[in-house]
C-alpha cells in the first residue's frame, strides 16, 4: 500500500511541476501582447511566491488538519482553477489576480508532501519524487511552444489547466489509499512537536539551512524563468525556439534526479550535494564563455540542470536526520518559505539587471548564489553533526 501511495505522490508532484516552467517559456510573447516591460514577469512571480510563503508557513498545521491527503487534493484543484484563469487573461492585472490561488495551492502541496516523503521514505524516493516534478516542467515548454505556433499563449495555460483537473480528480478518487496507511500517518505526526516557525528558527543550524536553501532556489528559479529570454536576447533566437530550448534545463534536472536516485542512498545526501555543485559549476563556466552560436549555451543549461538535480531533494531529505523527525514538519515549512523567498525576489532582481546590463550577465549572477548555497549548506551539516555529538 505504501508503494501505491508513493505512486500517487509522484503524480501529485507532476502536477506541481507542470505550471512552473509555463510562464517563463511563454513570457517573451506574453509581455509583448499584454504591453508590459519584460521585467514585469518578476511581479507575477513575486505574487505567486509570496502566496506560497504564506501557505508554507502554515503547512505544519495543515498537515494535521485537514491532513496531508486533503491538502494535496485541494491544492491541485486550486492550482488548476488558477491556470484556467490565466488562460482567459487579457490584461496584466488578471495574471496578478490568478497568481494568488496558484501560489497558495503550490506552497501547501510542496511543503506537506516533502515532509511526508522525508519522514517515511528513503533518499532515493525523494530524488525520484522531484524527478516527477521535472517531468511536469519538461512538458510545459513544449505545450507552450505548440500553443504559440498554433494559437496563442493562453491556450498553453488552458491545456495544462485541464491536465491539472484530471490529476486532481485522480487524487480525489484515490483518497482511500491514504486512509489505508492512516494509522502509521497518525503515529508519525503525533511525534511532531508542533514548534511553529519561531520555535524552529531557534534550533541551532536552522538559519544556515534557510540561507543555503534561499540561495539555491534563487539560482534555480532565475535559470528557469530567464532561460527562454536569455536565448532570445543573447543568442537572437525566435521565441518559439527559445521556449523549446528552455526545456533543456528541466530535462537536465529531471534526468539527473532519475540517475542520482540510484546513488543517493549509498553516497548520502551530503556527498550528493557536493557532487551536484561541482557539476553545475562546470555548466555556469561554460555559459560565461564568449562562444559564438547557441550550442554551448544549450550544453551549459543541460549541465547546470544535471548539477542542480540532487541538491534540492537531498537538502530536504537530510532535514529529519539533521534536526530530528519531531522537528522536521515545522522546519521544512519555513524551509519552503525561504525557498520561495529566494525564487520571489532574486529572479525579478536579475530581470532588472538584465534589462539594464544585458542578459549575458546571467552566469555571474548564478555563480554568486551557488557559492553562497554551498557555504551555508556545509555549515548546516557541520552544525547538526556538532549538536548530535553534544546530545550523546
Amino acid at each position: 500500500m505504501y508503494s501505491l501511495l508513493l505512486v500517487l505522490i509522484y503524480v501529485a508532484f507532476i502536477s506541481l511541476g507542470l505550471p512552473d516552467s509555463l510562464l517563463g517559456s511563454g513570457w517573451p510573447v506574453i509581455h509583448s501582447q499584454l504591453g508590459v516591460p519584460v521585467d514585469y514577469m518578476g511581479i507575477v512571480t513575486m505574487v505567486i511566491s509570496g502566496c506560497t510563503i504564506v501557505s508554507s508557513l502554515f503547512s505544519d498545521k495543515l498537515s494535521r488538519r485537514p491532513g496531508t491527503r486533503w491538502v494535496t487534493v485541494i491544492s491541485v484543484f486550486l492550482t488548476a482553477a488558477a491556470l484556467l484563469g490565466f488562460s482567459f487573461a487579457s490584461k496584466f492585472w488578471m495574471l496578478i489576480l490568478f497568481a494568488v490561488p496558484y501560489g497558495l495551492g503550490a506552497g501547501a502541496i510542496d511543503a506537506v508532501l516533502n515532509n511526508y516523503v522525508a519522514q517515511r521514505y528513503k533518499s532515493k524516493h525523494m530524488s525520484w519524487l522531484h524527478c516527477f516534478w521535472g517531468v511536469g516542467t519538461i512538458a510545459s515548454p513544449f505545450v507552450m511552444s505548440y500553443a504559440l505556433s498554433s494559437s496563442t499563449w493562453n491556450m498553453g495555460f488552458r491545456i495544462i489547466g485541464f491536465v491539472q483537473l484530471g490529476i486532481g480528480a485522480l487524487l480525489l478518487l484515490t483518497v482511500p489509499v491514504w486512509k489505508a496507511v492512516g494509522k502509521e500517518e497518525v503515529r508519525i505526526e503525533q511525534k511532531s512537536r508542533g514548534l511553529g516557525p519561531v520555535g524552529a528558527l531557534k534550533i541551532k543550524g536552522v538559519p544556515f539551512l534557510l540561507c543555503g536553501f534561499f540561495a539555491y532556489c534563487a539560482a534555480e528559479a532565475t535559470t528557469m524563468q530567464w532561460a527562454s529570454t536569455y536565448f532570445v536576447s543573447v543568442k537572437g533566437l525566435a521565441a518559439e525556439t527559445a521556449a523549446q530550448l528552455a526545456s533543456l534545463f528541466y530535462i537536465g534536472i529531471t534526468v539527473g534526479r532519475l540517475v542520482s536516485g540510484f546513488f543517493t542512498d549509498k553516497l548520502g545526501d551530503r556527498k550528493m550535494i557536493l557532487i551536484g555543485t561541482g557539476i553545475l559549476l562546470v555548466g555556469v563556466v561554460l555559459l560565461a564563455l564568449p562562444i559564438e552560436g547557441y550550442a554551448s549555451a544549450v550544453a551549459a543549461f543541460v549541465i547546470i540542470g544535471l548539477g542542480c538535480a540532487p541538491i534540492y531533494p537531498c537538502i530536504i531529505h537530510a532535514t529529519p536526520g539533521n534536526f530530528g523527525a519531531e522537528n522536521s514538519g515545522a522546519i521544512i515549512g519555513i524551509q519552503m518559505a525561504s525557498a520561495y523567498m529566494g525564487s520571489t525576489f532574486m529572479p525579478p532582481l536579475f530581470g532588472l539587471i538584465g534589462s539594464k546590463a544585458g542578459f549575458s550577465f546571467m552566469p555571474y549572477y548564478l555563480l554568486a548564489f551557488f557559492a553562497l548555497m554551498l557555504i551555508m549548506v556545509e555549515l548546516t551539516f557541520r552544525s547538526a553533526a556538532k549538536r548530535r555529538s553534544l546530545d550523546k
